[in-house]
């Protein structure tokens, strides 16, 4: 549970590439999410470390993906009521195993925004035709050893 409470959203990495063990691990954490009405055929997955690759994607998302040696590209069905939500639930599986990993992440949604706009990248980044991206998550080692922000009191809560 301490990744839960200790992870925070890095914007600034070293370019110390994620070895394909750990790769393996937040991939593992990625099919681990639910489902909703086990629709397994609305999301899909792009992990992206090419530096070419990854150099197309920071150009078009205004450098929305902070120079991360490693980002995974998680696409829904244009046409999927719940898509959206497995792809948060799904991120943040893989942002949690990532923390525990030793790796820093963050979500990011200005870039997928500007990402939609380019199908022509997002096919070379291995999306298929009508998905579009709903979550991109740059990973990899921070750049500093910054600490959590409280987030104790952070949203209203009410019991009754």
């Amino acid at each position: 549970m301490n990744a839960i409470f200790e992870r925070r959203a890095v914007r600034e990495y070293t370019d110390q590439k994620v070895d394909d063990e750990k790769i393996k691990k937040l991939i593992e954490a990625f099919q681990a999410a639910p489902c909703a009405l086990h629709q397994t055929d609305v999301m899909e997955l792009s992990v992206i470390t090419d530096p070419e690759l990854l150099q197309k994607l920071e150009e078009k998302t205004n450098n929305s993906c902070y120079n991360a040696p490693l980002v995974f590209m998680i696409n829904t069905k244009k046409d999927s009521q719940f898509g959206e939500r497995d792809a948060s639930v799904a991120a943040e599986n893989v942002m949690v195993e990532a923390f525990d990993l030793g790796l820093a992440s963050v979500y990011v949604m200005g870039g997928v925004i500007a990402l939609n706009k380019f199908p022509d990248l997002q096919k070379e980044l291995g999306m298929d035709d009508g998905f579009e991206t709903a979550v991109l998550l740059p990973i990899g080692y921070a750049a500093d050893n910054g600490q959590p922000e409280d987030r104790s009191n952070r949203y209203k809560v009410v019991r009754k």
